[in-house]
């Protein structure tokens, strides 16, 4: 008999699941980006979060409406499957699992591994930079293949230890800036000397500040092994949105009363030690750093949750490559093994990428690669998934006659203009870079097209 996925989650699991696996790296190396990208205006910046934190909150509670209607073994691909067909679901899920969780794992082991090369005092993009990510790599896949229930564990347990320096900074930051003016001077006037052209202006920043607020959809991958799914998945998905969005937000105005905007702006990488120095001293900033660095391994911890169920959603359907392999779940860890570690394979790929073609080429100009590979995967991989919402939110409104009109037609409306709103910044503050980033992604889909022609000519795909 076929060993099936246990119901082991609760509720307060699910929330700090989607808090825990959005909130991480993004909102700290962010930052800069988004300010720079609006020249330094505070008040563009604060708009900046809250509109993508708004457009998270619709598409979010869309799909917490499908999911008091469905479950089964992975949310996205469900929702897929029920709107448009089992081929989208199979497309979507490939995407997901060899492409999307792959990247954003791959990307967060990286920076979580410069995170703490700066806390240790090493070289960043160097040698021992690089083996300490990989071996983060590593320890998410052990962790979340092998002992679920100590991933669960860990996930509340870096949720509550990142929320620390975010509501610390929101608070303490706030009320020092208020006493010292700093917070009423940075919405008096932009940052002297920013420029919003380099960084393709409020929309740039909106598309790369998604990377912050991206994670949330990961969750519902675990609506099989969630009790009383049907309900607590929706409330895990509206109360943890809510709960980033103010919590960035308050993140953002805090940031204020510690440093001026021209110097938040040029701080980098550097921005969180700096501002938590300040705010705190250097032994405060620094132990404060130890907890940035723990929280960003939570949000890989939550996002390798994702990637090793991938491509397990599809094997499970009888899709995708060898599904009898891939559909086997351990009776002794009642994980599917196989698919960890190919998960576990694809992010190693992306985590080498990263370092060589983005860090090396983009960034240090270093190594003498051709643009159309040295495309940011932490961003535009997930301008991707907005773009798979839209037809499943059309559908939605079409097929499910069952829900209030608000339900079927205001909201999942609402979702298909967020997602074109986002498609239309990519474009606008990348241009080629999106251009040569459709070419990979056209190539990663070909060979998902293979794998499923394979399947239905009747090759052998075990």
């Amino acid at each position: 008999m076929e060993t099936q996925l246990k119901k082991r989650y609760g509720l307060l699991t699910a929330i700090c699941m989607v808090v825990g696996i959005v909130i991480g790296s993004g909102v700290f190396f962010k930052a800069t980006r988004v300010l720079s990208s609006t020249g330094g205006d505070m008040g563009k910046s604060l708009l900046t979060v809250g509109i993508v934190g708004l457009i998270m909150i619709i598409c979010s509670y869309v799909f917490a409406t499908l999911a008091t209607r469905y479950a089964r073994v992975n949310g996205i691909v469900d929702y897929a499957e029920v709107t448009i067909g089992r081929t989208y679901a199979y497309y979507v899920g490939w995407f997901l699992s060899i492409l999307y969780y792959p990247a954003l794992t791959g990307c967060l082991a990286w920076v979580s591994a410069q995170y703490a090369a700066i806390l240790f005092g090493l070289p960043v993009g160097g040698s021992a930079h690089v083996a300490l990510g990989a071996f983060f790599l590593i320890c998410g896949y052990v962790v979340n293949a092998l002992s679920p229930r100590l991933a669960g564990h860990f996930q509340v347990s870096a949720t509550l230890i990142k929320l620390v320096p975010l509501l610390l900074m929101a608070l303490a930051g706030t009320i020092s800036g208020l006493r010292n003016g700093l917070t009423i001077q940075a919405f008096d006037s932009a940052a002297t000397g920013l420029s919003q052209s380099g960084g393709g202006g409020i929309f740039g920043g909106i598309v790369a500040f998604a990377f912050a607020y991206e994670g949330w959809i990961i969750a519902t991958s675990i609506n099989a092994e969630l009790k009383d799914s049907k309900k607590n998945l929706p409330r895990a998905l509206t109360l943890g949105s809510l709960i980033v969005v103010l919590v960035y937000l308050g993140y953002f105005l805090g940031l204020t009363g510690v440093l001026p905007v021209s110097q938040i702006a040029a701080a980098g990488d550097d921005l969180p030690r700096l501002a938590f120095t300040s705010l705190l001293g250097e032994v405060g900033g620094t132990l404060v750093f130890v907890i940035i660095v723990i929280s960003c391994l939570g949000t890989m911890n939550g996002l390798m949750l994702g990637c090793c169920r991938g491509v397990y959603s599809l094997a499970v359907r009888g899709m995708g490559p060898a599904p009898r392999i891939f559909s086997q779940v351990d009776p002794e860890t009642n994980m599917p093994t196989n698919s960890s570690i190919l998960g576990l394979l694809m992010c190693g790929i992306i985590y080498a990428y990263w370092q060589a073609c983005f860090y090396e080429t983009r960034v240090l100009g270093t190594a003498n690669l051709p643009a159309f590979l040295s495309w940011e995967p932490d961003e535009l991989p997930i301008i991707t998934l907005y773009a798979a919402y839209m037809p499943i939110f059309f559908v939605m409104m079409k097929r499910e006659k069952g829900l209030s009109p608000f339900k079927r037609f205001v909201m999942p409306c609402l979702g298909l203009l967020s997602c074109l709103f986002m498609v239309f910044c990519a474009f606008y503050a990348y241009r080629m870079d999106a251009v040569y980033y459709l070419m990979a992604f056209a190539l990663v889909m070909a060979l998902g097209w293979f794998f499923n022609r394979k399947k239905r000519t009747g090759g052998s795909p075990s």
